[in-house]
């Protein structure tokens, strides 16, 4: 009787191995569409590592244990260091040696952004907190642009995939990272209510700090953005960890927060107090310096959540394909498949529209990339990430009890779920900058009606979801109050018309059937009858 109690049956095999690039058929579709399948191939390393028992267990231990702050040594001293798990730094070191980071801003690729992106799509789930210094670090290099001679002296050092942890002059280092302190406690996304102040040094474009920024992840990188009140105005500044003689900038981490998830990385409040900062642009022109760091980054929220609803979707189409009840696989059963089936469409849209606005940034040059990248940025992120919680509810309930519990590694998804809907703006920020840009740069309405009209004529229900839109932007007196349903139209109207113009028919079919036409129950798990389900979900389970 003993041996039989400890014979297990009816449980999925741990789902490893499986190669988050290469087993993902929408992820390889996106980038062979707009790169080549020389980038997938350049990929797969990373999606086997990405999918390896052993990363994954990184994973898990570097969110077990969380960062510690030590603000004082044993002396006395302030020194203001933040420890990490040794699997926070494993994670680190090959996310960075990936190229990740900065890379792509000084590679010769004929689609660095594209193969970056994707690489962050298929590596970021596997522990999304480590994610967070990455992001910033490729992010800021648009900022620098600014100003060539900080450009050339720290775009090589970001760019870099060494991963070289560590206070010591950057100089000395093999690699850097950059982090960002805009939001401070009075004022949050409002960032012209900052009180932060820089003060001039004799030294032309040199400032001192003094103030408190409220949310700064990863304060052991090496350097950073910030936004401060010159006498100008607010103002972008350049605020290194280490100064240039070795001697620690005055820069102190006042506390870690203690987070809903994204647990693994240090995000702490900061007080400067005689901060070195160099400017970074004019004064009185901070956040327009600063605007292409914003742009950069939200990208990768939207890549962030487009991952994040893949690595669950994977996890709840391995589950079923592999567990029996009532008689049958789980994943043989009408109603299941309905679940996994439309899961598998939310994550496909995202993941094409993430990747085609990576195009966008490798096609920079040309205007209409431009403007729609534009548009594109705040209306993906404030749908894609305002998507990603429900979906990964969903795919946490294909497991039932097993995906509530922390080794299924569901609920560490499910705290990750809402934060790349927060960061860099909410989701009203994001809908009312879909505004701004409506109003301000006509050149965008235009790029984004081109787009979706590349799908116009293919599904009429796509046809009729476009003119929708364009009937409640004639109406401008109702635009604010309404302007989180037209940025999800014109989001999903984005993601139609990729996908009848690219994906399966059976997909395009589910997605304009359930998210563009009439009828849809709110729920995942509601497609209509005479979808093909079986095919969607085939398309969506990893290879074992």
């Amino acid at each position: 009787m003993a041996a039989d109690i400890r014979d297990v049956t009816n449980q999925p095999p741990l789902l490893v191995d499986h190669n988050t690039v290469t087993s993902d058929l929408a992820l390889v579709d996106a980038v062979t569409r707009h790169a080549s399948p020389d980038v997938v191939a350049d990929l797969a390393a990373l999606g086997a590592q990405a999918s390896s028992a052993e990363a994954r267990e990184h994973g898990l231990l570097a969110n077990q244990n969380e960062p510690v702050l030590t603000p004082y040594d044993r002396y006395g001293h302030r020194v203001d260091e933040v420890r990490f798990h040794p699997s926070w730094h494993w994670l680190m070191k090959r996310g960075v040696g990936h190229g990740l980071a900065a890379t792509p801003w000084t590679s010769d690729s004929p689609h660095p952004h594209v193969r970056r992106a994707a690489g962050f799509f298929a590596w970021s789930p596997t522990e999304p907190g480590h994610g967070c210094p990455i992001s910033m670090t490729y992010a800021a290099v648009p900022a620098l642009r600014v100003d060539d001679a900080i450009a050339k002296e720290w775009t090589p050092r970001l760019a870099s995939t060494s991963y070289d942890f560590g206070l010591r002059p950057a100089a000395d280092k093999r690699g850097a990272l950059a982090g960002m302190g805009m939001t401070e406690k009075q004022g949050g996304s409002d960032v012209r209510a900052n009180v932060t102040t820089a003060t001039p040094t004799s030294v032309d474009g040199e400032y001192t700090l003094a103030g408190h920024k409220w949310f700064t992840s990863a304060p052991m990188n090496d350097v950073f953005l910030v936004l401060a009140q010159a006498p100008g105005g607010l103002t972008c500044f350049l605020v290194p960890r280490v100064l240039a003689d070795g001697s620690r900038n005055q820069l102190d981490v006042v506390r870690l927060k203690d987070k809903l998830g994204n647990r693994s990385n240090a995000s702490s409040e900061l007080e400067f107090r005689t901060t070195w900062a160099q400017r970074l642009g004019d004064e009185g022109r901070g956040v327009r310096t600063i605007i292409e760091m914003v742009a950069a980054t939200r990208l990768d929220c939207v890549l962030g959540s487009a991952s994040l609803m893949r690595r669950a979707l994977a996890e709840a189409s391995w589950h079923v394909a592999h567990r029996s009840a009532f008689g049958g696989l789980l994943a043989d059963k009408p109603l299941m498949q309905n679940v996994v089936a439309d899961l598998a469409v939310e994550s496909e849209a995202a993941t094409a529209l993430a990747i085609r606005l990576a195009a966008a940034v490798d096609r920079a040059d040309d205007p209409h990339e431009a403007a729609l990248r534009r548009i594109a940025l705040p209306l993906a992120k404030f749908w894609v990430c305002k998507r990603t919680p429900a979906m990964v509810a969903e795919a946490l309930e294909c497991l039932g009890g097993n995906g509530y519990v922390e080794e299924s590694a569901m609920p560490l998804l499910f705290r990750e779920s809402p934060l790349n809907s927060i960061w860099e703006g909410s989701g009203n920020v994001n809908a009312l900058d879909v505004l701004r840009a409506l109003s301000r740069e006509p050149e965008v309405l235009e790029a984004w009606i081109t787009e979706v009209g590349l799908a116009q004529g293919e599904d009429p229900r796509l046809d009729r979801a476009v003119h929708a839109v364009l009937e409640q932007l004639a109406d401008s007196t109702t635009l604010e109050v309404g302007a989180r349903r037209l940025a999800g139209q014109m989001a999903a109207c984005l993601q139609g018309a990729l996908l009848v113009r690219f994906a399966p028919a059976e997909v395009a079919d589910a997605f304009c059937a359930s998210r563009l036409g009439s009828g849809y129950g709110g729920t995942f798990g509601t497609l209509p009858v005479g979808t093909d389900l079986a095919a969607i979900v085939r398309r969506a389970t990893p290879l074992g």
